[in-house]
């Protein structure tokens, strides 16, 4: 490997960002429908599947650093990560079916299944994502190519997302019948988990390792796990990445309930004739409008770290979603217009916080290495996903508990009880981690400026 500052290709780029299209066919999943499936096509109640979504983050506690770990000691002819992608792609498509496959069981036999199947789909999750993520830190040794490698892999991360919001309800509508299907489901999830693994080889194959350590230093893991608790920059991006999380989660996974049981069917203008929508066509509608304005968004962020600090950029952006996702719960179902047009600033404020996210965690191993002498970037970025994963599962776990607490019954007409609880979640609720994930940041202290004075130290440091 060499430590060449050149810009990426095109077709590089592209060829990372395509293993972000591969996970997010997994991720939005499970952002805006697994729970969803758990309660209303497997049978599980909301607060045991709650439970469950902390529960297993125990485990992860366990294996995220020891995947960082395993990944930054990895050696082969092909590089530290991106043999991950190669050896664990077909893993990751097959226990995925299988944690959307409804065997015929009893209650206490369902929630064994979802248990292994989920905790199993973590662990390949943790196996294929820490290198990939790992690989966005030593793709350049430039942090303003990063940023640029992070736009391209969150616009097709975003496609990723726009593909199951399509296409999802689609597939289990056609192959089962109705969105409540056993069948339906596990056919859909045999079609997009085989595009997952086509897609994560892409990314092997398409993509090359360039920054090497200062050292090949082999340095006790307990070291690593220090240096990365005094990473102050990292601690807060860790934080604010659990809170972001968190608000994407209550608010994604709110959405199929938000308009399954509050908007309901509608009847809408369109050209001066009346036309009737279903609740499916308009969450539909609703989550891919909002996915087009993330993905143009997302395309902006590079001009806007041109002139203002990532951080700045990060928060300032997060706030205003933060504000109109509270707006929400004012809205009346008959508002449309006014709930899609919330709907747009949202998704446009996200796409920013999403792209910088990983640049910015890519910036705290350098700094890391600048402070220490010492580079563990699979570590970072492993520590950095187990705070994604704990906000998925602290996000999925409230939402849960908030539909038990107010009284949400699968498949029921709801009291006006559980309605005010689903409205609540889509809004106020989600709202609230936000501005902390937010207020979080304005405290980040790597400044552009600041960075491209350790990109210098560290160029000739490594020379």
């Amino acid at each position: 490997m060499q430590n060449e500052s050149q810009k990426l290709s095109v077709r590089e780029k592209i060829g990372f960002g395509l293993g972000d299209t591969a996970s997010n066919l997994f991720f939005q999943t499970t952002i805006y429908f697994l729970l969803y499936f758990y309660t209303d096509v497997f049978g599980i109640s909301a607060a045991a599947i709650g439970t469950m979504f902390l529960v297993t983050r125990i485990w992860d506690a366990v294996n995220d650093p020891m995947m960082g770990a395993i990944a930054d000691r990895t050696s082969t002819r092909w590089g530290k990560f991106r043999p991950y992608l190669l050896w664990f792609a077909v893993p990751f498509g097959v226990i995925g079916v299988l944690m959307f496959t409804t065997p015929d069981l009893g209650a206490g036999g369902k929630l064994i299944w979802a248990y292994i199947t989920y905790t199993l789909m973590m662990m390949v999750y943790t196996v294929v994502n820490v290198p990939y993520c790992a690989l966005m830190g030593v793709i350049s040794p430039n942090s303003m190519e990063r940023t640029v490698v992070s736009s391209y892999r969150f616009v097709l991360a975003f496609i990723g997302m726009f593909i199951v919001q399509y296409s999802l309800v689609r597939m289990v509508e056609f192959f089962g019948g109705s969105k409540a299907s056993p069948k339906g489901w596990q056919y859909a999830m045999i079609v997009l988990f085989s595009l997952a693994v086509i897609l994560f080889l892409i990314t092997f194959f398409s993509t090359r390792e360039r920054v090497k350590p200062l050292q090949e230093q082999r340095n006790p893991f307990k070291q690593d796990m220090f240096d990365l608790f005094k990473n102050g920059p990292w601690m807060l991006i860790g934080f604010a990445t659990v809170f972001q999380l968190v608000y994407v989660l209550i608010r994604g996974g709110s959405i199929v309930y938000y308009f399954d049981y509050y908007i309901q069917s509608r009847e809408v203008s369109l050209f001066g004739k009346a036309v009737t929508f279903s609740s499916t066509q308009l969450s539909s509608a609703f989550m891919l409008s909002g996915t087009i304005i993330t993905i143009l968004a997302a395309m902006t962020t590079k001009w806007f770290c041109k002139v203002i600090d990532k951080s700045k950029i990060y928060s300032g952006f997060f706030l205003l979603a933060a504000i109109s996702t509270g707006l929400v719960y004012w809205v009346s179902p008959q508002n449309l217009v006014l709930l899609f047009a919330l709907q747009l600033v949202t998704s446009f404020c996200m796409g920013p916080v999403s792209v910088l996210q990983w640049a910015i965690y890519t910036d705290t191993a350098d700094y890391s290495e600048w402070k220490t002498g010492r580079r563990a970037t699979a570590l970072i970025m492993a520590a950095s996903l187990f705070a994604l994963k704990m906000g998925v599962a602290l996000g999925g776990a409230i939402l849960a508990w908030i539909l038990a607490w107010y009284g949400y019954q699968a498949n029921q007409p709801q009291t006006e009880l559980s309605l005010r609880g689903i409205c609540l979640a889509m809004s106020i609720y989600a709202a609230i981690p936000a501005v902390i994930g937010a207020l979080l940041m304005f405290f980040y202290p790597l400044t552009n400026r600041r960075m491209m004075a350790i990109e210098t130290d560290l160029a000739q440091q490594r020379k």
